[in-house]
């Protein structure tokens, strides 16, 4: 089962800009609740409570059960409009959700086990192509992250999404092709060609 939070919220009545800019004075955002074949419902949520969800990071894949005056709706929250100047939340999009309901969100990815690479061992950087993927999933079992084993690479070795297991019923949003989530590089390349470099400098002195 997927994380899931609470969060209350109240039907507004009006629209608008002007509206809006009142809601916001007293310490509310507007939004609104969107799909699952039942029509725009316009809410407001509190500033502080948002605010405090959307600074965790993962709000955008975390499912919410709104209590919207006393009626309760699980949703996800798919968008949040942030102001420009002061990053604060000023709009949020809630996706009604339903036990089916197939979503793609993006989900992070923990890698382990660097003390077991060969080349993380000999002086290689890692190098994180992606620090979250996209997947599709099922509305109610949003996995946590995906894990990413590093075990056993070298120095220019590539991890493809295709080398890690992903969750039961997840499948990646991207699937035209086996893109990369990290490659090991490092300075043994470099080094080789460095010192073939020297060699023929040296050569070309001696020949002079």
């Amino acid at each position: 089962m997927a994380n899931i939070v609470e969060m209350t919220a109240e039907r507004r009545e009006e629209g608008g800009k002007g509206a809006a800019r009142r809601l916001r004075k007293a310490g509310r955002v507007p939004g609104v609740i969107y799909g699952g074949g039942e029509a725009p419902e316009m809410i407001h949520v509190s500033f502080v409570d948002l605010l405090k969800q959307v600074n965790t990071g993962t709000f955008e894949s975390t499912l919410v059960d709104l209590d919207v005056d006393g009626k309760k709706v699980r949703a996800i929250p798919r968008d949040v409009q942030l102001d420009p100047v002061r990053d604060f939340p000023i709009h949020v999009d809630f996706l009604r959700v339903g036990k089916g309901t197939r979503i793609a969100v993006e989900v992070p990815v923990e890698y382990i086990n660097e003390e077991a690479s060969p080349g993380l061992k000999r002086g290689g950087a890692l190098n994180v192509v992606r620090h979250e993927v996209e997947l599709y999933v099922d509305a109610e079992n949003i996995p946590e992250k995906i894990v990413a084993d590093l075990s056993g690479l070298e120095i220019g070795d590539v991890l493809h999404i295709s080398d890690v297991q992903l969750p039961e019923g997840a499948e990646p949003v991207i699937h035209d092709r086996d893109f990369t989530l990290v490659t090991i590089t490092g300075r043994a390349a470099e080094t080789v060609e460095g010192e073939e470099a020297e060699s023929e400098e040296g050569e070309g002195e001696e020949e002079a």
